[in-house]
């Protein structure tokens, strides 16, 4: 099956209520993992790859990992998470993503709407799919993709405007997430009555980002209500570096990657497949 956009991709999610999980890489042996448990469980998959990763990996990765989509059975779009400026965007077609997000959401309204409307005709001119962001998720801590201070929920009636305004195939909103891992202390909850007027509001793919300390029922719930794509970073990293240092601290001897990665990837793999079932996406590759 060959490489698609991620608006055909959300198309299917969003008229079968499932969810596609977003799989943030990091290295090789990362994406061949997150693939091969795709395909195990029939699942459709986003490659995510925000710009740290990106500066880590290189897009000169990017065609490898094409390769590899064209020979799946499984849909498979290449997705840059968390674009910061219109230039990372360029970046990212030219390179071969199927899909690009723009999060100007730290941005005033205006300035957001400016920036991720050229971003959508840019794109859309050769067949690139756009998601945006609207209000502000809060960060856990200083990992990955950026956060607030404090959560900024999205409002519906600015979200109708955005959308109509600029085009974007799918739309990630604030409903109470935030990126990285929630300390001990903190206690996520999701305003499950603003993703039902958010997604009656707007109709279109909803994106959900931060939603590693979630509860599995409340998550559950967000994809029935209208999510159709949920990024996974941190649970997927952590699985797999707690098994790798585990290896490591074994054998300090060990050194060739066929020793140390197997158990990593395995390990990786497992929670992979329990955000695929949790989306309700086993099995749902046979739609497309």
């Amino acid at each position: 099956m060959p490489l698609i956009t991620g608006k055909d991709l959300l198309a299917v999610a969003n008229d079968n209520d499932f969810a596609v999980p977003a799989f943030n890489i990091s290295d090789w042996a990362m994406f061949t993992g997150i693939m091969d448990i795709s395909e195990e469980k029939n699942a459709p998959v986003i490659i995510a790859i925000h710009p740290d990763e990106v500066s880590h990996v290189t897009t000169d990765l990017i065609p490898a990992i094409a390769h590899r989509a064209h020979r799946s059975h499984v849909p498979v779009v290449i997705h840059w998470d968390h674009g910061g400026t219109y230039e990372q965007m360029i970046t990212a077609i030219q390179a071969g993503f199927t899909s690009v997000m723009i999060d100007a959401s730290m941005l005033p309204f205006e300035e957001n709407v400016a920036i991720t409307k050229k971003v959508v005709e840019t794109a859309h001119a050769v067949g690139v799919s756009v998601e945006g962001e609207l209000g502000t998720i809060g960060a856990n801590d200083s990992y990955g993709e950026s956060g607030a201070a404090e959560i900024i929920y999205t409002d519906p009636a600015d979200a109708k405007r955005f959308v109509e305004e600029t085009g974007v195939d799918s739309l990630a909103v604030a409903i109470g997430t935030s990126h990285g891992l929630y300390p001990a202390e903190k206690s996520p909850a999701l305003k499950l009555d603003l993703l039902e007027e958010l997604k009656a509001t707007l109709g279109i793919p909803l994106v959900l980002h931060g939603g590693s300390s979630n509860p599995d029922d409340e998550i559950g719930k967000s994809v029935k209500l209208g999510v159709n794509k949920i990024n996974i970073s941190s649970d997927i990293k952590v699985s797999y570096h707690e098994a790798m240092r585990g290896i490591l601290g074994t054998d300090r001897k060990l050194r060739e990657p066929n020793a140390i990665q197997p158990a990593a990837i395995a390990a990786m793999k497992v929670t992979a497949a329990q955000k695929i079932d949790l989306f309700d996406a086993a099995g749902k590759a046979a739609l497309y």
